[in-house]
């Protein structure tokens, strides 16, 4: 398969998702912060998911990383494309679903309200599976030992370490009415997790 024409795909998925995340962010200027938490432990997750991010990047730009390489094999780069695309799609409802409500750490607005219609009446965080989906569409698609897993592993890392804080959080906000939505909903996976 030509190596061109794989870049181009990685290249082409991840500058829609860096659209997708800028959209997102944009609608979040500006929008007062009742309550923020950054400590060292999500400034260390910051920094693996950005790592996450660029590593994939300086594969497309140089040859850093060219002693990882393998051939890629179609199969591989099909399925990784259909997953680069469910996890945009994913991305992309979910921020339609979560509208202002979304931050990139952990914090809440000074309107913040608990997001239970559309996709989030079946999962608590969609945003997270649409990463994961998205990750593992590039570790198919992106043929390098270390560049196509670093964003699955740096998005494993996040989840690991930063759904359970979440979700206490959620649990000081909004109490029961968070209990029973935890209770007929899954974290990640509807109907398994």
């Amino acid at each position: 398969m030509n190596p061109a024409y794989v870049k181009e795909i990685v290249l082409l998925a991840n500058i829609i998702f860096f659209i997708l995340r800028g959209v997102i962010k944009w609608r979040v200027v500006g929008v007062p912060v009742a309550k923020r938490r950054i400590g060292a432990v999500e400034i260390v997750l910051m920094m693996v998911v950005t790592a996450g991010q660029v590593v994939p990047l300086i594969w497309l730009a140089t040859q850093n990383f060219a002693f990882a390489d393998y051939s890629a094999h179609p199969s591989a780069l099909i399925v990784g494309a259909m997953l680069y695309v469910w996890g945009l799609w994913l991305l992309h409802r979910t921020n339609g679903d979560l509208g202002r409500q979304w931050s990139p750490s952990l914090e809440l607005k000074d309107d913040h309200r608990l997001v239970t219609e559309g996709i989030y009446r079946r999962i608590r965080h969609p945003m997270y599976l649409s990463l994961l989906i998205f990750a593992g569409g590039q570790m198919l698609a992106l043929p390098n030992y270390v560049a196509g897993p670093a964003a699955l592993v740096a998005m494993l890392v996040l989840i690991a370490f930063r759904l359970r804080a979440e979700e206490r959080m959620m649990i000081e906000a909004f109490g029961d009415e968070y209990k029973a939505y935890r209770k007929r909903t899954n974290r990640l996976i509807p109907g398994l997790w």
